[in-house]
């Protein structure tokens, strides 16, 4: 049964996912349980922290993500992934994650950053592919309502929270073009997904990028966006999920997004004490206005509660994604379904997608 699963899920969908942070490598962790064919594209616009030094320092592009990715799909041993993570305590390299080191010596000794990540990732049998979306750092100023301006992800946040004022724009202040395998997975995808992570400075960024937006709104796969289930301080205070999907739309020049999946799972109280410490809140799902502008929504219960609550579970969105197209727009759905049933049910689909439920372990035609 295992390696039939294997093979099946080796025939699976090709799934391309945009984005950054935490929300991207924890979607990455579920996805690659139901096909070999993922292909992560990653900001480059990270500026702060360990990243940031190294880019400063090296002009490389932020390993940070790129190795989070990385590590989200590769098959190893514990032990190496452990060691990737290791972050330095003491000394001149405190601070410093081990696995940014790592690949920014790759990096000098192939030559290229895009050949580091590619030799990393087959180093550690990564399932699919991890790309940068572009070949040099970006950078990025967000541009407030109040008319002031900040450069830097690492700055945009914090000078936010400050503010009265709603960030207006995000802009690149050193135009960069998208890699020519970036525009090729968009292209080719079945399934393209953006989010869940930072709306401004890991979502967004990606979309200015020269050719990803027109890629984006030209693609004939099922384009989805995973709402973040609470707002951030710093960047979205009091936006509902509708919000959200109308800043990506905004920022890419048209429509991107035919999906949006969001969280109906009650977030406790505790957590929402918390967040409300940090002037966050509940996105509100914001349904009349999604019905309005002709994007469907699909509620269900993403929350992971016996967790830390207030995370997306990256295997339970990877079960619910709702979104599969090919040839003439037919859709897949698969619902509350392990993850081998949910690859076996995707690899046992034909070239035209119908409705399913997964139960029991049986795939069933939706309504039989």
């Amino acid at each position: 049964m295992r390696e039939e699963l294997e093979s099946l899920r080796g025939s699976g969908i090709r799934i391309t996912v945009l984005g950054g942070g935490t929300g991207l490598s924890s979607m990455l962790r579920g996805l690659k349980l139901c096909s070999e064919n993922i292909t992560a594209i990653v900001t480059t616009a990270d500026d702060g922290g360990s990243s940031g030094t190294l880019r400063n320092d090296l002009g490389i592009i932020p390993p940070g993500d790129i190795r989070n990715c990385i590590l989200a799909l590769a098959n190893t041993e514990p032990t190496m992934e452990q060691l990737l993570n290791h972050r330095f305590t003491d000394g001149l390299l405190a601070g410093q994650s081990f696995g940014n080191l790592f690949l920014a010596a790759l990096t000098g000794v192939s030559g290229s950053f895009e050949t580091a990540v590619r030799q990393m990732s087959d180093v550690l049998a990564v399932t699919g592919r991890v790309l940068p979306v572009s070949a040099e750092p970006a950078q990025i100023e967000a541009v407030f309502e109040d008319g002031t301006r900040v450069t830097g992800e690492s700055y945009i946040a914090e000078s936010k929270k400050q503010k009265k004022s709603r960030i207006r724009r995000i802009q690149l202040t050193n135009p960069v073009k998208a890699q020519s395998d970036v525009l090729d997975a968009i292209t080719r995808a079945e399934l393209l997904v953006l989010g869940p992570g930072s709306l401004y400075t890991s979502v967004i960024p990606n979309l200015l990028v020269d050719g990803v937006a027109d890629a984006l709104r030209s693609a004939r796969a099922l384009r989805v966006y995973v709402c973040n289930i609470m707002t951030q301080e710093g960047e979205t205070e009091g936006y509902t999920c509708f919000d959200h999907v109308r800043e990506v739309n905004e920022h890419a020049g048209g429509s991107v997004v035919d999906v949006c999946l969001v969280n109906t799972n009650p977030v406790p109280e505790e957590v929402l004490t918390r967040y409300a410490g940090e002037n966050a809140g509940i996105a509100d799902i914001s349904r009349g206005q999604f019905a309005g502008a002709g994007i469907e929504l699909r509620e269900r219960p993403l929350l992971l509660l016996d967790d830390l609550f207030d995370k997306l579970d990256g295997r339970r969105v990877e079960r619910l994604l709702a979104l599969v197209s090919r040839g003439d727009f037919g859709q897949i759905f698969i619902t509350d379904c392990n993850c081998e049933r949910l690859v076996a049910a995707l690899a046992s689909v034909g070239e035209d997608y119908t409705l399913f439920d997964v139960e029991d372990g049986e795939v069933h035609e939706h309504g039989k």
